[in-house]
């Protein structure tokens, strides 16, 4: 894999225990706000309680470091690996996603023990004098994926206070999304592009090879569509016709009897729940939590297309990664690169195996850790889902 840094180059074990502390303590920063019941809820399938989040990634570094490269390491529970592997069929038997919230035991103050005992026994690990380049590569990884559940913490946390009537505030600072400016488009002229990472810093396996792509003259909106642009929609029937809707998005719209994005709720006006509790519909701010149906709907309606992920990832390389409060669908089902080549061993299962009835998103949230973002990041859910910080940016075929 030969992997580097988070961002920048770790020369250093002692740079990269240094960064492991920072990224631990963060998962436990998002926690902080949390009362002891709410590690515990799990509201629907897709969202795992805050308690589960906290020790899979402990159970990763347990399960993927420790055992495979500390030779004198002893589990912390040897139950843990059922009850905390996700979906890695390579390391044994694991709880069913659904099921996760059923489990009272064991308990927050054991995950909590859990976490300090992994975390001396890799500042153990990271005392040695060298350790095995796979051994950095798969610590490297490691951080990434806690950053991808630091993320996922903030939306099943939004998804668990949103359940309760009484609607709590877990107030949270550094979530606020941009303010609307005047739409304008970004032109992407004909001619072969290259996709893909570059570079020696970090990538997923999915992000990789970079190849070439031939891409048609588009344009991409420089803005995302905002709540006002939406509820635009929504007053012209947009829910009520199905010429805007795939047939399995209007299947899901009847059955779920889906008339408004996740988190909207209308009284005497709109207002939308928010990780700083319910608030007033702020009209300007960019549409969230929207499906990929949804975002396909609208841009029907309003006469224009989802763009492709290649056409982001050229998007993305001309303006500010930071500025993205929301990912944006695209087009483009989830699919391997020609080339593609999955991370080694047990890690192989960590993206290719999920190549399937998926589409792809891209630009990050204001949710994602910044150092964890990159031009070629390929994030990916089921056209249905929306509890993610999603929404729409819209694309055309050119400027004319």
């Amino acid at each position: 894999m030969a992997l580097t840094a988070i961002d920048t180059k770790l020369t250093s074990t002692e740079s990269l225990c240094t960064r492991y502390l920072e990224i631990r303590a963060h998962s436990l920063a998002i926690c902080e706000p949390l009362e002891l019941e709410d590690y515990v809820v799990q509201p629907m399938a897709e969202v795992s309680p805050p308690k589960w989040h906290l020790a899979h990634s402990a159970w990763f570094f347990e399960e993927m470091v420790l055992a495979k490269y500390s030779a004198d390491y002893s589990r912390f529970d040897a139950q843990f690996n059922r009850l905390f592997n996700s979906y890695y069929k390579g390391a044994g038997e694991h709880w069913i996603q659904a099921k996760r919230g059923q489990l009272s035991r064991p308990t927050v103050a054991e995950v909590f023990a859990y976490r300090e005992h992994v975390d001396r026994e890799m500042q153990k690990l990271f005392s040695q004098t060298s350790l095995d380049q796979s051994c950095l590569d798969t610590v490297t990884i490691g951080l990434h994926h806690e950053q991808q559940h630091q993320e996922l913490l903030l939306m099943d946390i939004k998804c668990i206070l949103a359940l309760n009537p009484s609607q709590p505030v877990y107030k949270v600072s550094g979530l606020k999304p941009l303010a609307k400016s005047a739409m304008d488009w970004h032109l992407i002229e004909e001619g072969v592009y290259e996709i893909g990472h570059e570079g020696e810093s970090f990538s997923y396996d999915n992000e990789q090879p970079r190849h070439k792509v031939y891409l048609q003259e588009a344009a991409i909106s420089n803005t995302l569509v905002t709540n006002g642009e939406y509820l635009k929609f929504i007053e012209a029937g947009g829910y009520e016709n199905p010429l805007y809707w795939l047939s399995q998005g209007w299947d899901w719209v009847g059955e779920n009897a889906i008339d408004s994005p996740l988190y909207w709720q209308k009284s005497e006006s709109w207002q939308v729940f928010t990780l700083n509790g319910l608030q007033s519909m702020d009209l300007d701010s960019p549409v969230e939590h929207i499906s990929y149906f949804e975002a396909d709907a609208y841009a029907n309606w309003a006469g224009f297309r989802l763009p492709t992920e290649q056409e982001s990832e050229v998007f993305l390389r001309a303006s500010e990664l930071s500025d993205n409060p929301v990912w944006w669908w695209t087009q483009s089902h989830y699919s391997p690169y020609p080339g593609f080549k999955k991370f080694d061993g047990a890690l192989g299962e960590y993206n290719g195996k999920f190549m399937c009835n998926q589409f792809v998103l891209r630009g990050g949230c204001a949710a994602t850790p910044k150092e964890h973002l990159r031009t070629s990041y390929r994030n990916f859910y089921q056209p249905h889902q929306r509890w993610m910080f999603s929404g729409i940016r819209l694309a055309k075929e050119s400027l004319r």
